[in-house]
Parts: C-alpha cells; sequence; structure tokens
C-alpha cells in the first residue's frame, strides 16, 4: 500500500516567539522544555531563577544540574554576535557558572570557533555548549522544538556517544576506575532499567560511579536519595539543605507520626544544625549491595521506597517552599 508521506516544514523563530525576553525565555525556564535541552545535552536542569541581577545586567536563565553546580543559559532568537558572547562570559563570571549554554537561532564560525577554544584552554569542569534551537511543523500540525547542538567540551562528547552504560565502563568517564566504582555505575545502571520496565513516573538521572543516586523534587537543595553501603545496607534518605531547613526539617517533625504511618514503619530522623544537610532516612539493614545475584529484590525494594518518599515528601516540600516560611516561624527550643 503506497501512503502519501508530508513534509517537515521549517518554521521561522519569531512567528512563535517574537520576543527574546518576554517569550522565549519564559518558553524555555518551564520544567518541560528544560527537560528536552537537558535530554539533548545528556544532564539534568532545574530552574534556579530567570532574568538574574549581574551587576547592571540581567542572565536570562539560571540553573542547576545534576552535580549542583550552577549553569547559564544566555538566549538569542537571532545569529549569534559579539555582544552575547562578552555578556555569557560576564555573567558566568558574575554567577560562578561551571556549565554556559548559548542557544541561537544560528551560530556563526567565529563563535562557535571562540566555544571551542574556551573549551580547550580551561579546566576540566568548565563547559561551554553551542546550542541552534529550530521550529519544525508537518502540514497542519503544531510546532515542534529542536535544539541542535553546534559545539561542546571533548570530554562531554565522548560520553555522549558511550551509550550503553553496561559495557565498558571505563570508556564512559576516560579513565580508569576502581572496581567498586565500576560496581556501583553498573548497579544504577541495572537499577534505571529497572524503573523503566515498571513504568515508573520517576525521572532518574544518568547512572555514575556513586554510592547513591539522587532524585530531585522541587529544587536541587531537598533532593531524594537512593544510596548503597559497603556491603551491609541500601537506604533512601530526604535530605533538606535549604536555607531554612533547621524550619523545615522541625515543621516535618511534627508530622512524624502521619509521615511514619504513611510509610508504614519508623524512620531515621537527622537534624544537623552544623551542617549542610538534615535528613530523613529509611534503611535495609542485612543488605549486601557487592551481592549481584540479590540487585533485582534490591532494586524492588529502593524502587517502591523512592516512589513512596517522593509521593509523601514533594507536595510537603512544595508547600513549604511555596509558603516562604522564615526561621523565626518555627520555635525549635
Amino acid at each position: 500500500m503506497n501512503e502519501e508521506l508530508s513534509r517537515l516544514e521549517a518554521v521561522e523563530l519569531r512567528e512563535v516567539w517574537t520576543d527574546e525576553a518576554q517569550d522565549f525565555t519564559p518558553w524555555l525556564a518551564k520544567a518541560e522544555n528544560l527537560r528536552i535541552l537537558g535530554e539533548t545535552l545528556n544532564m539534568e536542569l532545574e530552574l534556579e531563577a530567570q532574568e538574574v541581577d549581574v551587576g547592571d545586567f540581567r542572565a536570562d536563565i539560571l540553573c542547576k544540574t545534576d552535580n549542583d553546580s550552577w549553569v547559564l543559559i544566555e538566549n538569542q532568537l537571532e545569529e549569534t554576535n559579539h555582544k552575547h558572547l562578552g555578556q555569557i562570559l560576564t555573567y558566568a563570571a558574575g554567577l560562578d557558572a561551571k556549565t554556559v549554554i548559548w542557544i541561537a537561532k544560528k551560530f556563526r564560525d567565529e563563535h562557535r570557533a571562540a566555544l571551542d577554544r574556551l573549551n580547550e584552554t580551561t579546566d576540566d569542569e568548565f563547559r561551554y555548549f553551542g546550542v541552534e534551537i529550530k521550529l519544525w511543523q508537518i502540514g497542519d500540525s503544531a510546532r515542534a522544538p529542536q535544539f541542535h547542538i553546534i559545539c561542546g567540551p571533548n570530554n562531554w562528547s565522548k560520553d555522549m556517544h558511550s551509550t550503553d552504560w553496561s559495557k565498558d565502563m571505563h570508556s564512559t568517564v576516560g579513565k580508569d576506575i576502581s572496581g567498586s566504582k565500576l560496581r556501583q555505575r553498573k548497579y544504577w545502571s541495572i537499577f534505571h532499567d529497572y524503573m523503566k520496565e515498571k513504568g515508573s513516573h520517576i525521572v532518574l538521572p544518568g547512572p555514575k560511579a556513586k554510592h547513591y543516586l539522587e532524585i530531585r523534587i522541587g529544587t536541587a537543595d531537598t533532593p531524594i536519595r537512593a544510596w548503597v553501603y559497603k556491603n551491609e545496607c541500601i537506604g533512601v534518605t530526604l535530605n533538606i539543605g535549604h536555607k531554612n531547613a533547621r524550619t523545615f526539617f522541625n515543621l516535618l517533625m511534627k508530622q512524624r507520626d502521619e509521615i511514619e504511618n504513611l510509610i508504614g514503619e519508623p524512620l531515621e530522623w537527622e537534624e544537623k544544625p552544623n551542617q549542610k544537610d538534615s535528613r530523613i532516612t529509611l534503611r535495609k539493614e542485612n543488605t549486601d549491595p557487592t551481592n549481584e545475584t540479590d540487585w533485582r529484590n534490591q532494586h524492588e525494594w529502593l524502587a517502591s521506597k523512592v516512589e513512596l518518599f517522593h509521593e509523601i515528601f514533594k507536595p510537603r516540600i512544595d508547600k513549604l517552599k511555596n509558603a516562604n516560611y522564615q526561621p523565626e516561624d518555627v520555635n525549635i527550643e
């Protein structure tokens, strides 16, 4: 059977976003659109602020990524120019951003070369990306955005092309790492696959050679962590590192009975006023994360508890942050 195919047609950006600051920046700042950009660049992007003051200037978007470092995003709906190149360097320095994403309709060769040079000459912790934004339409269908990567750091490019986390663990990070780190990456890679298999709604970051996997709820300072500890136990923890962490912890403590009834078992409540995070933890003792034959059982337990923590704590944390609580709101004596 012959079926007539439609043509994919390019759409002028200004037909959808008339103004960069008023239209495109608010659109990009939405979680679902940052997720599209993040998937393109193989990183998690979580919005922190729009139109951020940097001296007498204003940066378009400031995010945090999965390693808690700052990400600056600067937008153009036209071809790149020297003005914006100067802006991203100024804003990155003023905001201490380790990652810069410059989005434009089209990149001039000299600006691409400038980003390549920055990636070659700066420390590995700094990353500069050039990304072109396109819009497409088929017939009368809705317009669809596409991010096209023009340039990025070399170590990122190598990592992007290593998509099978269970193969050749050494090559994914560009250096040799210990057997325990390889096992951790494999552990989280298989957990990642398990969550997809069960159709979980939880969005996980890519697996890494760490003893924990961090799941964002709300903003970067209140993540849920699934973790493993040596050959002894596994667990799930809510980390509270917000500027009002002590307040938040005590407000949640007031709901302790209700929360533990929903969880179905007691939790460990650790207030650490002299440290960065307070913690609420559920652990599974006498569990050996080095025993691969038991991983399916461990992943099943972790998945159920991560989803439970997300269901119970996310609306509570969101409510506290939206209420803009201050430490004096709670009697913590």
